[in-house]
């Protein structure tokens, strides 16, 4: 039996085209490897970028990835992040909504600097 689960993660980009598309891809790639994730499970998908990253949107980054499966029938969603004083620049993160076994233990991919937003993640994991 499945129920509904969140994915998180976050990527640290340089302002460029081609390393938004790489940084998101790399980071959608691991989510789904990580957790199995099958296209007809997922629900919707959201971003969010610092002010920095203005060159391009995360959604169009996603679409224009492989990340092994097809997004092209999943709800997507891009914002601007929250700025708050002392915050992580050139930070992409994800929310990825989606349908999983009902005992899954989920993984969250933070990577390319953006590890700093959850320290716990890495104390866990023994990394």
């Amino acid at each position: 039996m499945k129920r509904l689960y969140a994915l998180r993660g976050a990527v640290c980009s340089e302002n460029t085209k081609e390393d938004i598309l790489k940084n998101v891809g790399d980071m959608c790639r691991q989510l789904f490897e990580q957790n199995k994730v099958k296209a007809e499970d997922l629900v919707s998908i959201q971003f969010t970028q610092t002010k920095e990253l203005d060159v391009m949107n995360p959604c169009f980054a996603l679409r224009h990835s492989d990340t092994g499966i097809d997004t092209s029938k999943v709800a997507l969603f891009a914002m601007p992040e929250l700025e708050i004083k002392g915050m992580l620049k050139n930070c992409i993160r994800v929310l990825v909504t989606l349908y999983m076994e009902e005992n899954s233990k989920p993984h969250m991919v933070y990577i390319n600097g953006a590890e700093v937003l959850r320290l716990d993640f890495k104390k866990k994991s023994g990394q």
